[in-house]
């Protein structure tokens, strides 16, 4: 993809000269001036300062390789060990009960309580060790079988043992005593080989487990696939997934013929990747090729794996596939299932698994309610959400913090902020401690809404929580100011992310892609995902749907119909996020006609009409103008029953206020305001560009107060809107005195802002107050552009002055000694075609 996208994506600006992912030294933070110009960076340093409070991970105790194909942690950027509990999984196998080998001997049974005696002096292993061994020295040589046995079942059992009582460096150091001593032959088993591995590997020192087994393997040991499959156990479940698929095809090349767990376990991997659909079913061919029959533990895998991609057929294939060979279906094949219907949006589907695992006899739990939940959350159908949270509890399931933060974040991402606020209420008061994820989704909420003192409260509350910022909230503070078009930022909190140890995954590399586009740095965000591919992570949806977010805000349909072919191309399905961005792409681009076409697809069921789809039509006609289609759109969206959320709703109030439908702008507000949406800034602006062109053009300046009043801080779009009301009824007194409440509000001012006053001025003949407004901009660092001129020269000859046109034009590098020579001569052409 790289190669095709390389040339034809670049934009012409040129790239920055060092970009921020090529620097290894972290820059120096701004300094207190820099912070004054800049106030958002103000934002970043204070949750950065409580970042630093945090106790920060460590490195991994080896950077040895495997062989020299299994990649080690970085020591400058430390691996983050996981914490998280795995929900049904028992790290012990006793269940939490004494633990007891009863292939242990006598003499084995006290080495290992002398082992884990806390005043044990690790001095002595050597003492304890030879004792064990000499117990089981035995001169008749018809013993001498049985003994080996024996003192090899001991070596083992003492490992197994060390393991179990957490003495992972004390196992270590037996586990080495037998190398030291020459006892490789009688006691080193692959099974010794594999519990140490999976011992290491529990304790986060995967280099080490990984250097272990490459020095046993050059010394001649002859690895089996137990002991390979440690390994890739322990790079798995230490999220260092490409390494144990390194493993892996290493493994196969040795000629070890994998298990029905190793392919169970790299099946999961590739899951957790997110690799292609057709290279998963490749390893499951490639499985039954083997003749290694699939478990119910596979095909849960499998169902689990179709998540990602929403492959929704594709799961019900691996299902029925999976009764047809006898396996019977569990409680976790049901909530995989309904998980992939309910990611896919197949709400029907989902609540069919639902009766159909209860007729089986499997009760749903708080994780089936909760992927309903989540699903219902997802299309924003809050009130069903909600009634299946009160279903669930007059079950007797108590909601956990998993349901009440997915209908946080359902009730966030439809602007319905009150009823968010109200479920972090509720939570709060069922005695239900907030997690990660639920810090996560409360900065989402007040970073996407521009309310950075209410995120730093937030932020500071997860700190005080004894919570740890995971790469979800990183990955969220990229989001939230790339959505604000704060790209210092988004370069700041990358390069924290990484000094906090954090390396960057798939999510985060899609969430720079994204973050950029929508600060205008294409450059920067094809950069980004040109270091994924370097990185050796392989595209999936959720890339190319960034990628095409981002074509698709410059237009660039062409190149987006380029990436859409090679997307299928790979096997990669589209989904609606995929459809969506090409109508955004088609619309930026004029393309008006390939919109109609998209839509008519959609409309007729070729395409599926997914909510979003019809919302996404809704947007791009009401910015493309097109009343008639988007109040079409909006019905239909209506007439689907799909719900509706606050981006659909603020494209019908902008559209109505352009065309200076008030009335129908009205009955939206009320209907939001009846529906528990909360106005966003767009929502004011819109009202505020439609009032500011109606004979109630004061009104605007009423709105920005209110705005102002209720926390939200207005943008440079805000206080233009109402200066050009102002300036186009000749109160220029008015629009002076607002535009220094802006400048008072740190909100910078535009070229817009400049070219409102100046083509007023001119336009009023004004001459004197159009040119000084512009050597005022240029003074503050504010570039004309072509429309600072022509407003001057047009103004000029429409009054018939057109000698002091020339005049102004031969005088231009006075005013602007920066002004090139093809703008002089490009203003010249323009008076002589007056």
């Amino acid at each position: 993809m790289a190669e095709k996208l390389a040339l034809p994506l670049l934009l012409p600006n040129p790239p920055p000269p060092k970009p921020f992912f090529q620097d290894p030294q972290l820059q120096p933070p701004p300094s207190s001036q820099h912070q004054l110009q800049n106030p958002s960076n103000l934002i970043l340093q204070n949750l950065l300062n409580q970042q630093t409070q945090l106790t920060k991970p460590t490195a991994a105790a080896s950077t040895s390789t495997f062989n020299q194909s299994v990649a080690v942690e970085n020591p400058s950027q430390p691996l983050i060990p996981r914490t998280r509990r795995r929900i049904g999984k028992h790290r012990d196998s006793n269940k939490g009960k004494p633990w007891s080998d009863h292939r242990l001997s006598p003499q084995g049974e006290l080495a290992l309580q002398t082992l884990i005696d806390p005043q044990f002096e690790s001095g002595r292993i050597d003492q304890v060790l030879l004792a064990l061994f000499n117990s089981h020295l035995n001169d008749n040589e018809e013993g001498a079988e049985f003994r080996s046995e024996a003192l090899g079942f001991d070596f083992l059992g003492l490992v197994k043992g060390l393991g179990h009582y957490k003495k992972c460096d004390l196992a270590l150091r037996v586990f080495e005593w037998i190398g030291i001593h020459g006892h490789s032959d009688i006691l080193l088993s692959n099974s010794v080989v594999a519990v140490i591995i999976t011992m290491l590997g529990k304790e986060g020192q995967v280099s080490t487990a990984a250097s272990l087994l490459h020095r046993l393997h050059k010394d001649g040991f002859s690895l089996d696939v137990y002991a390979y499959t440690s390994l890739i156990s322990a790079f798995a479940n230490n999220g260092r997934y490409r390494d144990a698929v390194m493993v892996f095809k290493r493994m196969e090349e040795e000629g070890c013929r994998p298990t029905l767990i190793t392919y169970n376990v790299i099946l999961k991997v590739y899951g957790k990747m997110g690799m292609p659909w057709h290279k998963i079913m490749m390893v499951f061919e490639n499985m039954k090729k083997s003749r290694v029959a699939p478990d119910a533990y596979t095909y849960n895998t499998l169902i689990t794996c179709c998540r990602r991609g929403s492959l929704h057929e594709e799961a019900k294939e691996i299902f029925e596939e999976m009764k047809s060979v006898g396996c019977v279906p569990d409680k976790v094949t049901y909530n995989a299932l309904l998980d992939v219907y309910g990611k896919s949006r197949r709400h029907e589907e989902a609540l069919e698994v639902l009766y159909e695992m209860e007729m089986n006899g499997f009760s749903p739990s708080i994780v089936t309610y909760n992927s309903l939940i989540s699903a219902y959350c997802r299309d924003g159908l809050l009130e069903k959400a909600m009634e299946l949270k009160s279903g669930m509890m007059a079950k007797g399931i108590k909601p956990d913090v998993f349901t009440y933060t997915t209908l946080l974040s359902g009730f966030e991402k439809a602007g319905k902020d009150e009823s968010a606020r109200r479920v972090f209420d509720e939570m709060r008061a069922a005695g239900c401690k907030p997690n990660i994820c639920t810090f996560n989704a409360l900065i989402k909420m007040y970073g996407n809404r521009g309310k950075f003192s209410e995120m730093e409260k937030i932020f500071k509350m997860l700190t005080d929580s004894q919570c740890t910022p995971d790469i979800v909230t990183w990955n969220t503070l990229l989001a939230v100011f790339g959505q604000n078009g704060m790209d210092s930022e988004v370069s700041g909190v990358f390069k924290e992310m990484k000094r906090s140890g954090f390396v960057a995954e798939r999510d985060t590399f899609n969430t720079l892609i994204s973050a950029y586009s929508r600060c205008g740095s294409f450059d920067q965000a094809m950069a980004v995902y040109q270091r994924l591919l370097e990185a050796g992570v392989t595209p999936d949806l959720s890339t190319y749907n960034a990628v095409l977010a981002a074509l698709a805000r410059g237009g660039l349909w062409e190149q987006s119909e380029k990436v859409f072919a090679e997307m299928k191309d790979c096997r990669c399905k589209p989904n609606e996020q995929t459809y969506s961005s090409l109508l955004h792409a088609y619309a930026n681009g004029k393309e008006i006609e390939k919109v109609h076409a998209l839509a008519a697809d959609i409309f007729s069921g070729v395409i599926e009409p997914h909510a979003v789809l019809l919302k996404t039509l809704v947007l791009v006609y009401s910015k493309s103008g097109l009343l008639d289609e988007t109040e079409v759109s909006f019905s239909e969206l209506k007439r689907r029953g799909c719900a509706l959320d606050i981006t659909t709703l603020n494209a019908m109030i902008s559209i109505y206020g352009r065309r200076q439908m008030i009335a129908k702008a009205n009955e939206i507000m009320t209907f939001m305001r009846e529906s528990g949406f909360m106005p966003t800034l767009a929502t004011y602006n819109s009202l505020m560009n439609m009032y500011c062109r109606s004979e109630n053009y004061e009104k605007a300046e009423e709105i920005l107060k209110e705005l102002v009043g209720k926390g939200v801080k207005p943008d440079v779009i805000s206080y233009n809107t109402v200066i050009n009301g102002y300036c186009r009824n000749g109160r220029m007194r008015d629009a002076s005195r607002v535009f220094m409440e802006m400048k008072e509000s740190r909100v910078v001012p535009d070229v817009v802002t400049y070219n409102t006053f100046i083509a007023n001025y001119a336009a009023a003949a004004m001459f004197v107050e159009a040119i000084d407004v512009v050597r005022y901009m240029i003074k503050n660092g504010c570039k004309p552009n072509e429309n600072t001129f022509n407003s001057i020269v047009d103004s000029y000859c429409k009054l018939n002055r057109r000698d002091e046109a020339v005049v102004f034009v031969s005088n231009l590098r006075d005013l602007n000694p920066h002004i090139s020579r093809e703008e002089e001569v490009r203003l010249s052409e323009r008076l002589r075609s007056e």
